[in-house]
């Protein structure tokens, strides 16, 4: 149940306004979208019968609800939205039955479980149970203890048994999400992966260090799967990936872009240091026994993630970088210096 962590595998393509959306985006502009015609009736009804107040807490949450669906749609940023609709929304609740009495209490069943599909378990059920003493509050003068130890008990019931489904939907999307995206053979990421972390990037919108891409190229790789076959040249790219997780940072990033070619995404590296990272590892691999009697090198292309431009954009000049290097001898490392213009 919960939708708002980084599980979602895939990224929805309707509703899209022109661009990818993340999942979350989509479930929050919903769920703003489907509160609008469920209140707004009574917000309308309450109006012509001269209920004031509870007529401006109606159109109060349509008008919210509107405006974040606008935000998120203009912006993509869903995360401060999401808390704070789920607060604003809870607000809404209480205030309603605060105006209106207990009669209309079943409105926290709903309001308390949409907390949990737009934040995150942990966070949904903080928010409710402060909602809940709020309303244990307001209706003690109102009650008996006996209805209203009921109405807390469902409540809390009610909660719990979101909170275990949204928890355990949480762990095995992630589950699903990291098999989906890790290389079947070296363990490393796959093309998924590294699409949606240079996605990610991309529309990273906060301000954060600057990043370069490497792509790397085994040299000659057919010679090796001719000469001593592919299951040789299998156990070639294990070591690989080995030696390259050994030889980058922790919070750099490693991908299988395709075949025998790898992309590291070096996160907080600018071109100088990603070309000494880059140099670090060609030379390890050139000094490395990854296939025993058969000396193995990698030719490095390396290009600064700009997001002036586009991931086919940092692609496309690391690959150039890598050709270069291949063109050069082989061996080698290439920075595009010119792809910070």
């Amino acid at each position: 149940m919960n939708m708002s962590g980084k599980s979602g595998a895939g990224r929805w393509h309707w509703l899209s306004g022109g661009r990818q959306r993340r999942q979350e985006e989509i479930i929050l502009m919903l769920l703003c979208a489907l509160s609008i015609p469920s209140i707004l009736p009574f917000g309308v009804y309450r109006l012509l019968q001269g209920s004031w107040a509870s007529a401006v807490v109606d159109m109060l949450l349509v008008a919210g609800m509107t405006a974040v669906i606008v935000h998120v749609w203009r912006t993509g940023r869903y995360q401060v939205a999401s808390l704070l609709v789920t607060i604003f929304y809870s607000v809404g609740m209480l205030v309603t039955v605060y105006l209106r009495g207990v009669s209309l209490v079943y409105w926290v069943y709903p309001t308390m479980i949409a907390a949990y599909f737009v934040l995150r378990p942990a966070v949904a059920v903080a928010i409710n149970s402060v909602g809940l003493l709020v309303l244990v509050g307001i209706l003690t003068m109102q009650l008996e203890v006996v209805n209203l130890m009921t109405i807390v008990v469902t409540i809390g019931l009610v909660n719990l048994f979101a909170y275990i489904f949204a928890y355990r939907t949480g762990l095995q999307n992630k589950e699903l999400h990291t098999a989906v995206e890790l290389d079947f053979l070296t363990g490393v990421g796959n093309r998924r992966a590294l699409d949606r972390k240079l996605s990610e990037y991309a529309q990273e919108r906060r301000p954060q260090l600057e990043s370069s891409l490497l792509l790397l190229d085994l040299d000659h790789f057919k010679q090796v799967n001719d000469q001593y076959g592919h299951a040789a040249g299998d156990k070639v790219l294990v070591r690989l990936a080995e030696l390259m997780r050994r030889h980058t940072r922790s919070s750099d990033r490693i991908f299988r872009y395709g075949g025998e070619e790898f992309a590291i995404m070096a996160s907080g590296a600018g071109l100088n240091a990603a070309a000494v990272l880059a140099e670090g590892l060609r030379s390890a691999v050139a000094s490395a026994t990854l296939l025993e009697g058969h000396p193995i090198t990698i030719s490095i292309g390396v290009a600064y993630m700009n997001k002036a431009r586009t991931p086919d954009d940092w692609l496309a000049a690391a690959d150039k970088m890598l050709y270069a290097a291949k063109q050069g001898g082989r061996n080698a490392v290439r920075v595009a210096e010119d792809s910070i213009a």
